[in-house]
């Protein structure tokens, strides 16, 4: 990524090049389509909200587009662990990518909180 936004623009890009290589993988190796295709969208999605937030005209807009993020990143989690416990994936392929998956989910967590106000302290 070479616009250099921020750290979690910056890890989604990654996230989401380790992924296309995964699911270049698993349709010419494992000739999986389905599962396959579902992560690739999800995951790929990530980093495309994050680059909406960027644009956004509102906070509230930005806190919407962070959210999406957010939430595909959770639904990626959920791929990942179906191909890994249908035997699609290598625990290695798996935990490498689970990893940079739950620091990526931690820090949209925060600036979900953070630009909807919700992490304040009464």
């Amino acid at each position: 990524m070479k616009s250099g936004k921020s750290i979690v623009a910056e890890k989604a890009y990654n996230f989401s090049l380790s992924i296309i290589q995964l699911y270049k993988y698993l349709v010419s190796e494992q000739k999986e389509y389905v599962l396959s295709k579902q992560l690739l969208r999800c995951c790929t999605s990530i980093g495309a909200n994050i680059q909406e937030a960027y644009g956004a005209y509102s906070r509230k807009e930005f806190a919407v587009k962070m959210s999406f993020a957010y939430k595909e990143a959770r639904e990626s989690e959920y791929w990942l662990n179906l191909l890994l416990d249908s035997n699609y994936i290598e625990l290695s392929d798996y935990q490498e990518r689970m990893d940079l998956l739950k620091e990526i989910i931690k820090m949209l967590y925060t600036i979900v909180q953070t630009a909807t106000g919700k992490n304040k302290s009464s």
